[in-house]
């Protein structure tokens, strides 16, 4: 029974992702040559792709790592929560809350921010390939928020496949091909509802941070509507298809703002808080 429910979870996130990209990358790659895209965005395309590569290369560090730090944590369980159907569930259920605090914190820690989370936040653009953007740096630091759940005694395994769930679910929201859902939008999230978490407009930051569910937003008041139309990227934009400068813009910046810092309460508050926090005297 465990090891079924475990198959059936990591099933269903395999066939997801494969059902998306499969589905609505050739669509929308026909759409951009109908509308007679210029080089800039085919060349943007390829550089939302570009993080294939280096995520590829450090697999197996990224997994060598997850395992030891959830087989450590699993020991250190003092019971074992047997994995059945409704454990898969409130797994499932605990993983989207979980979620929204990893998501939201790689939005308010300026250090999470700029190692990992920005990268996924930087085109201009808004599509399948969107999705792809992922820095393998988020790898070593978000399977920290899930492993409250391996220590009370959830399998390992369980949590990476709810969270393998969630990430494919998360696929096919990356798209314009469709517009709102109303009878959806409210308690889901959908394509509308993560438009409005990639934009730069004031009314649209730090908004819609759910995975699967819009409840946790709604709870902690970080729900918008998408009212009006969206424009992507970040509030300063990299202006730039460079995988290097995809993978290295924001941290650069960081950098930059620790070593120009004028005490170590100073290098603390660029590392800690928000991006865009500055210290009172630079105001």
């Amino acid at each position: 029974m465990e090891e079924l429910a475990i198959a059936k979870e990591w099933e269903l996130a395999a066939t997801l992702f494969a059902a998306v990209i499969v589905v609505m990358l050739p669509m929308e790659l026909w759409r951009l040559y109908k509308t007679r895209a210029d080089r800039r965005r085919w060349l943007e395309l390829l550089a939302s792709a570009s993080p294939l590569l280096p995520t590829l290369l450090m697999g197996g560090l990224v997994a060598a790592f997850i395992l030891a730090l959830y087989g450590g944590a699993a020991a250190l369980a003092p019971w074992a929560i047997p994995t059945t159907p409704w454990t898969a569930a409130l797994t499932l259920l605990a993983v989207d809350f979980l979620y929204y605090w990893d998501h939201r914190c790689a939005h308010e820690n300026r250090t999470y921010w700029a190692l990992a989370h920005s990268v996924h936040h930087s085109s201009p653009h808004f599509d399948q390939t969107t999705g792809l953007r992922v820095s393998f740096v988020d790898g070593f630091i978000s399977p920290w928020f899930y492993l409250p759940l391996v220590l009370i005694g959830v399998d390992p395994l369980l949590v990476l496949g709810a969270l393998g769930v969630i990430i494919a679910y998360q696929q096919w929201l990356h798209t314009e091909l469709i517009d709102k859902l109303p009878l959806l939008d409210g308690w889901l999230n959908t394509p509308s509802n993560h438009r409005v978490h990639h934009a730069m407009q004031p009314q649209y930051l730090d908004k819609n941070y759910g995975a699967i569910l819009m409840v946790w937003d709604r709870l902690f008041g970080t729900y918008a509507r998408e009212e009006e139309p969206v424009q992507y990227g970040l509030t300063v934009q990299i202006e730039s298809a460079n995988p290097i400068k995809v993978h290295c813009a924001e941290a650069v910046k960081l950098v930059r703002d620790v070593w120009r810092s004028r005490s170590f309460a100073q290098a603390l508050g660029y590392l800690w808080h928000k991006p865009g926090w500055q210290p009172e005297k630079l105001r």
